[in-house]
């Protein structure tokens, strides 16, 4: 049975120390994850700008897609969940610059606060939508890869996320 050839280099991290324990994959994985998000938030950013809407952070063109899916009113607790954002400051301060830009309108449901997409906001989504079309999509299709290992990755790296909260609980806790 052949056997993976060893790089005599060793894994490709950003932390070398962090990879000589008993999983070196495991930091492969994190210096991966490292490129990935800030490429992704980079991305995010240059192409909300070019999609007519400059200045905003990466975090705040999750939260305005985020308004926007599904065309429903969310609450706060519904973005931090579904974005896994802890700090609800971060999401509020967002949620605050979205609505001075007219992105975003609030309103009430009893006593909770709901935001939801203006006009204005939901065609600054569909111009990103266009966008990321022609200028990633379109790209990632040229490499063959297919939906179905997407989807795969994505899978995994959903559980892994898992292992990293409960990590980060257990942390929390010493």
């Amino acid at each position: 049975m052949p056997t993976k050839k060893q790089d005599p280099l060793g894994p490709i991290v950003s932390s070398g120390h962090l990879a000589t324990g008993a999983l070196p994959a495991l930091s492969e994985i994190e210096f991966g994850l490292i490129m990935l998000n800030h490429a992704f938030h980079r991305w995010m950013v240059r192409c909300m700008s070019a999609a007519g809407v400059p200045d905003l952070s990466a975090v705040d063109i999750l939260v305005l897609h985020n308004i926007n899916s599904r065309d429903k009113p969310k609450t706060l607790a519904d973005i931090c969940l579904v974005l896994n954002i802890e700090d609800t400051h971060v999401v509020t301060y967002a949620l605050k610059k979205l609505e001075r830009l007219k992105l975003i309108k609030s309103g009430r449901r009893g006593k909770e606060k709901l935001v939801m997409v203006t006009e204005a906001g939901a065609d600054a989504c569909e111009r990103y939508k266009a966008m990321r079309e022609s200028l990633l999509v379109r790209s990632v299709l040229a490499t063959e890869v297919s939906a179905e290992a997407l989807s795969d990755m994505a899978s995994r790296l959903r559980a892994l996320s898992g292992h990293y909260d409960h990590a980060a609980r257990a942390a929390a806790s010493l």
